[in-house]
């Protein structure tokens, strides 16, 4: 079942009912929130399912539905690396997310109330069954290709090993078969940040006044993480802060990165619901390609022609190795792989800021 809010490029697939978490639980009356750009063609063949990363939502670029900027506006349209002329492109909100798909911040219908910690745990392989079920509800029986960037590269592989035979190829992008320890322990400190602010209150805080200084903290660690020592350097030195920005207050921000951290965090938090980003970050930690079986064996049963792996030279957050795992596992597995280590000064984040050596990979492998 599908159904479009009046004046908004968002649409909505209703989820089978029960929705079996795959940790245990179930949801009643979910629903995932998409977006779509391009025409499906007759033969129904020509759909891209891009998953995203942890806090985007389905707003991937802008459309005559939604003329505002996307996460990754440049990308994705006519002639671009994503090209909206030939595929039909549907980008998904992750489950358990704020931007329209069910997640804690959502009436439980049993209830009325917000879930919150009532939600149940949530898993990589829960927000890829929900993207599958998004794309059957419009009659894709195959996918082109399935893809995504961080954990929305974690989803992918998931998508794979769970549903065999359902995308034609894979793109991989700065992901992992699984989080490595400092990962881990970078995105538990996050959390702490989280559940340590009196305004967290277990999880039951009202939605005007969430744990906003726990969420400002554990954007910037996260924000800190996600770009290169190499890129701060570049682009701040040891600039002082605007102004504007400064603060008379003991031990306020000195220097311009501090300023930059503090805007970013303050964006984020107007519109991310913490107990999400909490489910989300722990997903990620959790996830275990192999815990499904032996990896090289479920990419050969997943019945790919062809992968595309990129990686970052300067990604703190998921190294470079753990793309060259990836790729080499395809390989052995007999699907035909190209790995694409990219030398972007950006880390983590360079698919989001570097679109011309991305777009390059991207749409000569498309």
């Amino acid at each position: 079942m599908l159904t479009r809010t009046q004046g908004d490029a968002r649409r909505y697939a209703t989820l089978s009912d029960p929705f079996p978490m795959w940790r245990g639980g179930v949801l009643h009356g979910a629903r995932i929130a998409y977006e779509t750009w391009g025409a499906l063609n007759t033969r129904r063949d020509n759909a891209i399912l891009l998953f995203t990363g942890l806090s985007p939502p389905a707003h991937a670029t802008s459309s005559p539905q939604d003329p505002s900027p996307g996460w990754w506006e440049g990308m994705l349209g006519t002639g671009l690396a994503l090209d909206s002329s030939r595929y039909y492109i549907i980008c998904v909100n992750s489950l358990g997310s704020c931007f329209g798909s069910t997640g804690p911040a959502s009436e439980d219908p049993a209830t009325g109330a917000p879930y919150r910690l009532s939600f149940p745990d949530l898993s990589v392989e829960d927000i890829a069954r929900a993207g599958y079920e998004t794309v059957r509800s419009l009659g894709i029986e195959r996918l082109d290709t399935v893809m995504g960037p961080s954990l929305g590269g974690m989803v992918a592989l998931a998508y794979t090993a769970l549903f065999p035979g359902a995308a034609r190829r894979l793109l991989c992008i700065s992901g992992t078969q699984a989080a490595s320890p400092f990962a881990i322990a970078l995105r538990s400190i996050q959390r702490e940040a989280i559940t340590s602010d009196p305004a967290w209150r277990g999880g039951n805080y009202p939605p005007d006044a969430p744990p906003l200084t726990g969420q400002r903290i554990a954007r910037k660690l996260g924000t800190v993480t996600y770009r290169s020592a190499a890129e701060w350097q570049q682009r701040f030195g040891r600039e002082p802060i605007r102004s504007d920005m400064a603060s008379r207050d003991p031990f306020s921000s000195e220097f311009a990165v501090q300023g930059y951290l503090e805007a970013l965090a303050q964006r984020f938090v107007r519109g991310f619901d913490a107990n999400c980003y909490l489910y989300i970050s722990r997903s990620m930690d959790r996830f275990e390609l192999a815990r499904h079986g032996a990896p090289v064996e479920l990419f050969r049963r997943a019945g790919l022609e062809s992968a595309l792996v990129i990686g970052v030279v300067s990604d703190l957050l998921f190294p470079l190795a753990e793309q060259e795992a990836i790729a080499r596992d395809l390989t052995t597995a007999g699907v035909a792989t190209r790995f694409t280590p990219l030398p972007c000064i950006e880390g983590h984040d360079a698919f989001l800021v570097d679109l011309a050596s991305f777009g390059r990979a991207i749409g000569g492998f498309l």
